[in-house]
């Protein structure tokens, strides 16, 4: 079975590795929109994978590092495009949720990344 979670914060960034002029490699933000995919078994008592509320109780540090941050002053955000954001969430947050299987962001509403994670 496979359930998400949707988390939304808010941060502002800058592309720094864009072409001279390109509108990205100026400093702006975004609301954020974040999908969090946990894949397992249905407990047979409980009657769901996971508890919604462990999902965002996981991610809760990462959104403190986050929220209304400049992501290129987190550590290993220097240069956070979608996808080097959603690595940096899976990798941060897969120790402390095992069955995370996706990681979707939206840095707008028609744009966004979607991460399985590395080979292992």
């Amino acid at each position: 079975m496979l359930i998400f979670k949707e988390l939304t914060f808010e941060a502002a960034h800058r592309l720094p590795n864009v072409p001279p002029g390109h509108k990205c490699g100026r400093l702006h933000g975004h609301s954020f929109r974040l999908r969090l995919y946990v894949s397992g078994p249905v407990d047979e008592i409980t009657g769901w994978v996971i508890d919604f509320s462990e999902i965002k109780q996981a991610f809760h540090p990462l959104y403190d590092q986050l929220d209304h941050h400049y992501l290129n002053e987190v550590p290993g955000l220097e240069n956070p495009t979608s996808e080097n954001l959603a690595r940096w969430i899976w990798r941060n947050l897969r120790p402390k949720l095992p069955g995370l299987s996706r990681v979707e962001i939206f840095e707008t509403c028609t744009s966004g990344c979607v991460y399985g994670g590395e080979l292992e």
